[in-house]
């Protein structure tokens, strides 16, 4: 009786030493951009978590918003022969050669929540939304809110050349477009940072009357407008009110913030994009499947109308 325990103890651990090494039969490497906002902490944290539920051995590179970091931090993973290589990239250019390295090391690649100028058969799929989209969605909200009212908005730009600047732009350019009485008098990277954006908004208010001449803020990130909103305070306007606010991501401090009156809107971009890329490369791993070019994620607008606090307590444990 005592053998046969034995031997069921053995088998059972024979069956769970094969079941973890089938967990972790996929190394991935994970170059991120850095921690410049809520959001991209946020995401950083999913995907680890995301890893590790699936037994994903995950290799992570934080690049500090430079892109010579993150070459060598793909160059690395190539070198350690991993399964797959996750890139979030700071800039849309200057890429083509590093992802031809990791093609002919037959390492498939996956671009989270930005893209690249690069031939898409450098890389296996794109997971993100649409990021013109977004700005739409911003810009046709400010529209309905201002109607036919003369409305001169400033604009937190993202960091120059990387995606979510030019495509949020664009979208929010879009949706304004034909509304004659809605301009944008002064445009600036803030560089998806909180500190930047309330620099740049300093000067803002100052070059626009101490803030008079401003009607509405559009900023391609939410810790921009959080940021902004500090300046805004600080110069004796209210935000929210004075100056309307909508921006980009839905961090929990947008939510804090519209829950106080001192933001109005904001458009979500979920930072579980590790979710829809493990799924895809486990596919590819296991059969060939190849899966679309871009899968898309959801844009959904929140508004002080949508219990800006309840959604605060949803989203402070994901890691933002």
């Amino acid at each position: 009786m005592r053998l046969m325990k034995h031997a069921g103890a053995a088998v059972l651990a024979a069956a769970l030493m094969a079941s973890s090494a089938m967990a972790a039969e996929m190394t991935v490497g994970f170059s991120q951009i850095g921690s410049e906002s809520g959001w991209r902490a946020a995401e950083t944290s999913v995907t680890k978590q995301e890893a590790e539920k699936r037994g994903i051995d995950l290799k992570f590179a934080d690049a500090q918003q430079k892109q010579e970091n993150q070459i060598k931090a793909i160059r690395s993973f190539i070198a350690q022969g991993v399964d797959a290589i996750l890139l979030a990239p700071v800039v849309a250019t200057g890429w083509d050669q590093v992802l031809e390295e990791a093609q002919e090391a037959e390492i498939p690649v996956v671009l989270l929540d930005r893209m690249v100028d690069s031939p898409d058969d450098l890389y296996l799929t794109a997971v993100g939304s649409d990021l013109v989209h977004e700005g739409n969605v911003a810009g046709e909200w400010l529209v309905e809110q201002v109607g036919d009212k003369e409305c001169n908005v400033v604009e937190l730009e993202g960091t120059t050349g990387s995606s979510p600047a030019i495509d949020r732009k664009k979208g929010f350019a879009d949706a304004i477009a034909g509304h004659d009485n809605i301009k944008i008098v002064r445009a600036q990277t803030g560089d998806f940072t909180r500190t930047k954006g309330k620099e740049v908004m300093e000067s803002f208010l100052k070059a626009e009357g101490g803030g008079q001449n401003i009607c509405a803020l559009y900023a391609h990130n939410d810790d921009m407008a959080v940021g902004a909103i500090q300046a805004i305070k600080e110069a004796g306007l209210k935000p929210g009110e004075d100056i309307l606010v909508v921006s980009i991501d839905a961090v929990p401090d947008i939510f804090q913030a519209m829950a106080a009156g001192e933001a109005n809107a904001t458009v979500e971009l979920t930072p579980n994009m590790a979710g829809p890329a493990f799924d895809a490369l486990e596919k590819f791993k296991a059969d060939g499947t190849m899966p679309p070019k871009f899968i898309q994620t959801e844009s959904k607008l929140y508004t002080q109308d949508d219990d800006p606090m309840a959604v605060y307590e949803e989203k402070k444990s994901l890691g933002y």
